[in-house]
């Protein structure tokens, strides 16, 4: 297979850059770079002059790494070459470098060749680009979790059980004349009822799953000066908006990522929802109402020194229809006195004070609890990808359908349709059957580096 090469680390100034070269040509490439007589050990890093050997002119001095195939991560020889970290030097190198014969690297083709090698399979190739991507400790915990295998390893046993009943049922098909007899067909069904039990609840972690991948957007909407930005910047913990207590400060929605037990949720300040004063403000207010509308989790903040208005009304009533939380802010103020929410009799808000820092454990607390249980420090393995849920609920109809018709006393041959779906849909998942534009559009995702 021909040699690829790449910047394995991010692009811009460092203090170290690496280029990865993977393929048959790796070490022959570094020997023409480092005209040396000896190849490095395998494994062991070491200090060597790097040179264009075109005119012998000095490009760096670098750590270069041999890795002999197929103990490399790709399965191939891998040659790494640690240098300065500068823009100019890692360039020239790199032309150097595909001057020899190599060519540039395909966005995730150094694990691509992993996975065809068998070094890893599909869900943990995807599971190294989501640990690349992670936000949170949380999410970056269950990318480590899928490249391990767990994830894998909890799907073998699900199609080892597939492939028994499929091969009881196929046997039946073959040597039998007659249907199943009637205490076999009863055990089979109760197979498939215990297999799909497991199937759901693989797929049920889905729920939590990829609020830590993804995150959760939650958007803070209120009145002028209830200080919707002092509790953006309390819970962000540094001054990311202006405040100050003229009304109408804030004119443009700003976001910010905060991390909560390991779930990132996205958090937007918002313009104060009133009657504009000007075009710029119209424009401010109509932005407010889009990033509503985008949230997973409404917070709506009322200022506890002042009776409720018309604004306060509309935004207690929206909250009603959707995740939300309620907050009550300035409880350090004298004339704090709870505004009275009896209109509104599903609303339980909380106190906080966004200057003192009062109630904010029990805000944060509250941000992750319409969306049950997703502290993910606290959890095992969790499906984390959109593609795997996708799958996972492919198998479970399937399965379903499976079941039914034996409840049905269908044929046999109808009953192995859905259960070799099944099959097919669970190895999507770790690449046993997975098809080649499948494998692109997932590759795609990746960096070109890795």
């Amino acid at each position: 297979m021909n040699t690829i090469v790449a910047l394995a680390t991010s692009v811009g100034r460092s203090a170290i850059g690496v280029l990865r070269l993977s393929g048959d040509d790796s070490l022959s490439i570094l020997s023409k770079l480092t005209q040396s007589e000896s190849d490095p050990d395998p494994g062991r890093a070491i200090l060597r002059s790097i040179r264009d050997p075109r005119d012998r002119q000095l490009l760096d001095h670098a750590l270069v790494t041999f890795f002999k195939a197929p103990h490399s991560f790709t399965g191939e020889d891998i040659v790494e070459i640690s240098c300065h970290g500068s823009p100019i030097i890692l360039r020239q190198l790199l032309d150097v470098i595909l001057s020899l014969g190599a060519r540039l690297a395909e966005p995730g083709e150094f694990t691509l060749r992993a996975m065809s090698n068998g070094k890893l399979n599909l869900s943990q190739a995807e599971a190294i680009r989501d640990l690349i991507d992670a936000r949170t400790t949380g999410a970056a915990r269950q990318a480590v979790r899928q490249i391990g295998g767990e994830l894998s390893n909890r799907l073998a046993p699900l199609k080892d059980e597939l492939l028994t009943l499929i091969v009881l049922l196929e046997s039946s098909l073959e040597f039998a004349e007659d249907d199943l007899p009637e205490l076999q067909a009863t055990k089979v069904h109760e197979a498939i009822g215990l297999l799909r039990e497991r199937l759901a609840g693989l797929a049920q972690t889905y729920d939590v799953g990829h609020w830590v991948a993804d995150g959760i957007k939650a958007t803070i909407a209120g009145r002028p000066n209830v200080g919707k930005s002092s509790l953006f910047n309390a819970l962000v913990r540094f001054e990311r908006a202006i405040v100050t207590e003229m009304p109408g400060t804030t004119r443009d929605s700003i976001s910010e990522e905060i991390n909560i037990k390991g779930i990132p949720v996205s958090l937007t300040d918002t313009a104060g929802i009133r009657q504009a004063k000007d075009h710029i403000e119209t424009i401010g207010i109509e932005r407010t109402h889009r990033a509503i509308a985008d949230a997973d989790l409404l917070l709506v903040v009322l200022d506890g020194t002042i009776e409720l208005n018309e604004e306060d009304h509309l935004l207690l009533d929206q909250a009603r229809t959707t995740r939300s939380v309620v907050v009550i802010n300035k409880s350090d103020e004298p004339s704090f006195r709870n505004p009275n929410a009896a209109n509104h009799p599903d609303v339980n808000p909380l106190v906080v004070s966004a200057l003192t820092g009062s109630g904010l454990d029990k805000l944060r607390a509250a941000i992750l609890a319409p969306f049950g249980s997703v502290d993910s420090e606290a959890v095992g393995l969790l499906v984390t990808n959109a593609r795997h849920y996708d799958l996972l609920q492919r198998a479970l109809e399937a399965v379903d359908s499976s079941s039914d018709l034996m409840a049905e006393k269908a044929s046999e041959e109808l009953v192995l349709v859905g259960l070799h779906d099944a099959l097919r849909f669970i190895g999507e998942i770790t690449g046993e059957t997975t098809t080649e534009d499948i494998l692109t559009q997932v590759f795609a995702t990746f960096c070109i580096g890795k």
